[in-house]
């Protein structure tokens, strides 16, 4: 028998990020983590269109966040009907129903720019529709004139698939009217953070799940005095995108929708609910 003897002060890890179970650890924390077993992932694809990231392998746990199709997660177990893993994107963990997975087979180059994409089921616009796939989907296949087939069957038109909008604000602008949804990351249904991180994938900027991992991690901070169309706002536990220096455009849970206000009536609205400094950073990517 040989014996592990990790030494040090113990990491604080953030479980959002990293897999850690009383049973297992992810492989890649070996020497960090003291566990009875390590586990290698699995690479799977999301092979619906959309599906909750939740804390628990249950369909009554709360949502986190949301694996979209062609996205890749990371399998580390399975429980009953339920898979844990991280989404390969942003490395956020959580469980998904097993049915969601199917094999990682080749790279999706494409994602899809419309609100909302259909899957015809042949090259015609007039052809039965077999899904709808949101924002940020991630494709791949090969064009039959104006439409891409997909490996996994179904075509989708080009125009669906176009070069999104040049600035992050020009996207997320793209998501005006969507119903607030704690975890949601798609024009169905949509979180603040889940706006900004959307809405800079699309311009090529990769960005945590939650608002405090991007507060910390994106960008530069500036003054609140500095502040100009293009940086993010953080609050507490929110986060917004500035239209210009004094308009801020956000998923919110008052409106309980996406659409831009003052940024004066939200920072009086904390204020009038007691929050002491209602901004607390401001970003500039």
């Amino acid at each position: 028998m040989r014996r592990a003897d990790l030494r040090g002060p113990r990491p604080r890890l953030d479980r959002r990020r990293h897999i850690v179970t009383a049973d297992f650890a992810d492989i890649a924390l070996a020497g960090t983590v003291a566990s009875a077993w390590y586990v290698d992932p699995v690479t799977m694809t999301c092979i619906v269109p959309r599906t909750a990231l939740r804390s628990a392998g249950d369909a009554a746990a709360g949502a986190v966040s949301e694996l979209l199709f062609g996205e890749d997660f990371d399998l580390f177990d399975t429980v009953g009907d339920w898979g844990h893993g991280r989404s390969a994107h942003d490395h956020y963990t959580g469980w998904v129903p097993m049915a969601a997975l199917g094999d990682k087979v080749g790279t999706a180059a494409h994602s899809v720019t419309a609100r909302a994409a259909p899957l015809f089921a042949a090259a015609d616009i007039k052809a039965a529709v077999l899904a709808e796939l949101p924002f940020g989907a991630r494709v791949d296949g090969e064009w039959q004139a104006d439409f891409l087939a997909l490996a996994s069957g179904g075509y989708l038109h080009r125009r669906h698939l176009a070069p999104p909008p040049a600035t992050p604000i020009a996207v997320a602008h793209g998501f005006a009217g969507a119903p607030y949804l704690w975890g949601g990351r798609t024009p169905f249904g949509i979180d603040c953070s889940g706006l900004v991180q959307a809405s800079l994938a699309a311009c090529g900027i990769a960005a945590p799940r939650d608002s405090d991992q991007q507060r910390d991690t994106l960008g530069r901070a500036v003054a609140f005095a500095d502040r100009q169309g293009g940086d993010l706002v953080f609050f507490p536990g929110h986060v917004g995108i500035l239209v210009d220096a004094d308009t801020l455009f956000h998923a919110n849970a008052y409106w309980m929708t996406t659409r831009a206000e003052p940024l004066a009536d939200v920072i009086a609205r904390l204020s009038a609910a007691g929050v002491a400094q209602p901004v607390t950073a401001v970003r500039r990517l």
